[in-house]
This record gives structure tokens, C-alpha cells and sequence, in this order.
């Protein structure tokens, strides 16, 4: 029976360098190894051109590199561009770049599927097979940085993480995806350009203000009464509005960063005024900002797009108390996503 190789880079620097003296080299073959694996987002133990082919043949003999490969590439007619991501183990994920004048934003998937039961968004309607690996993470934000190198002739500048699954429920591998992401020896992103994305998990966010992390935090919140957000996404009954309330006001108290609300505006769900005052009150409680999201909807069901005067009627509350509040149009409407809402970030 043939043995399961492991993935190398599940391996810290230090395991690799170990490796390496235990097999008889030098503990150095292991730093130029790794370099390969994250700064060079090597896919091929055969690209290693400074490593012999002795052990190249070795590192072959003992370890995979369970990369992704970009199955499918759809452009739209406004710039975003949408990835069909192919997984070694041959699941599918989505991830998209979306341009603007002056920057490039990757939203990149963190499960296969999602854990949560969101009514208005098609990845709910596929159950989560597994978490992605930190590997999978960081390869997707890797080939949206070529992408926006070679189609706008500039690197990627930010990344959310708003594709398919709840970031905080895979939180271990995104953490570590993110730490390579932003370390010198991954991609040297700054963390201030990262967004995390939550439907509201609040022990998570609470971990999160713990770790100490430096990257920014939104939540999808989509209504500030109780009932209206437990008939949209019905998983947050478990995590209820008291408990996100505590949960955020302890994030800004550790981290003093601004959280933003993603918030769909629904017609005839939370388009009403008490949605409205509901909302400016829970905004008071730490400081915010609100993207208010143009729904992509994926059928003719209960969820259609609120009109115009609706979101108006928002801004205009929102703004009598001084919150910043930006209406996010749908990106990419003629390309299809699977997740409902993934070509609504920019």
C-alpha cells in the first residue's frame, strides 16, 4: 500500500531544516527550500534550480505539494476577474479580483463550502466538505497577485476574506495562511490591507483580540433586530446580538480598531424604518463604518434588492450621527459566483 505523502509545506523552517540534517545535509538546504515553497511560490520540487537533483529526487520521494491550479478564469466586463479554483484533492473553490482605479482587492475562499446556513447565499446551499489548508489560502491570493500584475500592471494591494466559508471557523489555517501572507519570507503584505470577514462567531472575535491580531475586522450583520437576523442567516441564534455587542466592544478595546458592518439591504425584509433606527443604535456601541451591499441575487426568491430610496433612507440616518456609511454596487453581474455575495466586495 502506497504511503500518503505529507504536504511540505505543513512544515515550519525549523522542521524543514531538521529534515534536512536528519537525512544528512545541511541545515541551510532547508531555508533555501522554504524560500522555494512561500517567497517563490514554487508548485514543483523540478523548479528548485539551486537544490541538486539528488535531492530534488529525495524531497519528491518524501513529500507532495498539494497546490491549486486555476481551473476556470471568467472576466468581466467591468475588470473582475473570477477564479474556478481546482484543489489537489479536486474540490472546487472560487476566489475574484476586483479592480478599482487605484487599487486591486483579492477575496479569497477559506472552506470548501460553508459551515453556516445563510437564506440569501448560494455557498450555504453547499455543505462544507472540509477547511482549506494555509497553502490553499496563500496559492489563491498568489495567483490573483499574478493576475493583477499582468492584467493591470500592478500588484495586489488588498485582500479580504469574504469567498466561500466563515473565516472564523477555519480559524487555525487562516491565521497561518495570513502570517505567511504578511511575513517577509511569504508575500511582506501589510496586515492593515487584510480584512477578515465573520457572520458574527463572537468567541472568535474575541480570540482574534487576544492573538493580538493586526489586520482589520468586518462583520455581516444584515439587521440589528434579533428576529430579522435570526430568519436571514438562522445559525445566529447561537450567536445572539447581546453576545456580538460584547464581543466587539472587547475587539476595540484590545485591538482600537474600527470594525465594519457588511449590511444587504433586502426589500420588504430589512428595508423598513425600525431596520434603520435598529441599526444607528447598534452602530453607537463601538466606533464603525457600514458598507451598504447591492444584492446579486441567485434566484427569484424571497431576497431581491431594496430599492434606491431604501438605501438612501439609510445613509441619511446614518449619517445624522456622524457614521461613515458607503453604498458597495455588485461587481462582476455578468460572471456567476457561487458564493451569493462574492462579487459585491470592493
Amino acid at each position: 500500500m502506497e504511503i500518503e505523502k505529507k504536504d511540505i509545506r505543513s512544515l515550519t523552517k525549523a522542521q524543514l531544516r531538521d529534515f534536512f540534517v536528519a537525512n544528512g545535509d545541511k541545515a541551510f538546504r532547508g531555508n533555501q527550500v522554504y524560500e522555494w515553497l512561500w517567497s517563490k511560490a514554487s508548485h514543483s520540487f523540478e523548479d528548485m534550480t539551486n537544490v541538486s537533483k539528488e535531492t530534488r529526487a529525495m524531497l519528491e520521494n518524501n513529500f507532495v505539494i498539494n497546490h491549486i491550479k486555476v481551473d476556470t478564469m471568467q472576466r468581466s466586463e467591468d475588470g473582475t476577474v473570477k477564479n474556478a479554483v481546482r484543489l489537489h484533492d479536486g474540490l472546487i473553490v472560487e476566489s475574484v479580483l476586483i479592480p478599482t482605479d487605484t487599487r486591486t482587492t483579492a477575496c479569497v475562499s477559506s472552506q470548501v463550502g460553508c459551515s453556516l446556513d445563510c437564506n440569501f447565499c448560494a455557498t450555504a446551499r453547499l455543505k462544507r466538505m472540509r477547511n482549506l489548508e494555509p497553502g490553499e489560502i496563500y496559492d489563491q491570493v498568489v495567483a490573483i497577485d499574478r493576475e493583477s500584475r499582468l492584467y493591470y500592471n500592478r500588484p495586489l494591494s488588498n485582500i479580504v476574506f469574504m469567498g466561500m466559508g466563515e473565516p472564523l471557523m477555519n480559524y487555525n489555517n487562516v491565521m497561518k495562511a495570513i502570517d505567511m501572507i504578511t511575513s517577509e519570507e511569504g508575500l511582506g503584505m501589510s496586515p492593515k490591507r487584510i480584512t477578515v470577514s465573520t457572520s458574527g462567531v463572537s468567541k472568535m472575535i474575541k480570540k482574534m483580540a487576544d492573538d493580538e491580531v493586526k489586520f482589520k475586522l468586518a462583520v455581516s450583520l444584515h439587521s440589528a433586530i434579533e428576529e430579522t437576523r435570526n430568519h436571514i442567516m438562522p445559525f445566529t441564534k447561537n450567536f445572539q446580538l447581546p453576545e456580538l455587542k460584547e464581543a466587539l466592544q472587547y475587539w476595540y478595546q484590545k485591538t482600537k480598531s474600527k470594525v465594519t458592518y457588511e449590511y444587504v439591504v433586502w426589500k420588504g425584509i430589512n428595508d423598513d424604518k425600525a431596520s434603520i433606527d435598529a441599526l444607528v443604535k447598534f452602530c453607537k456601541y463601538v466606533p464603525c463604518k457600514v458598507n451598504l451591499i447591492e444584492y446579486n441575487p441567485i434566484d427569484d426568491g424571497e431576497f431581491q434588492q431594496a430599492s434606491d430610496e431604501a438605501i438612501d433612507n439609510y445613509i441619511k440616518a446614518l449619517s445624522k450621527y456622524d457614521i461613515v456609511a458607503k453604498v458597495r454596487r455588485s461587481r462582476g453581474k455578468d460572471i456567476d459566483a457561487a458564493c451569493g455575495q462574492l462579487a459585491n466586495k470592493s
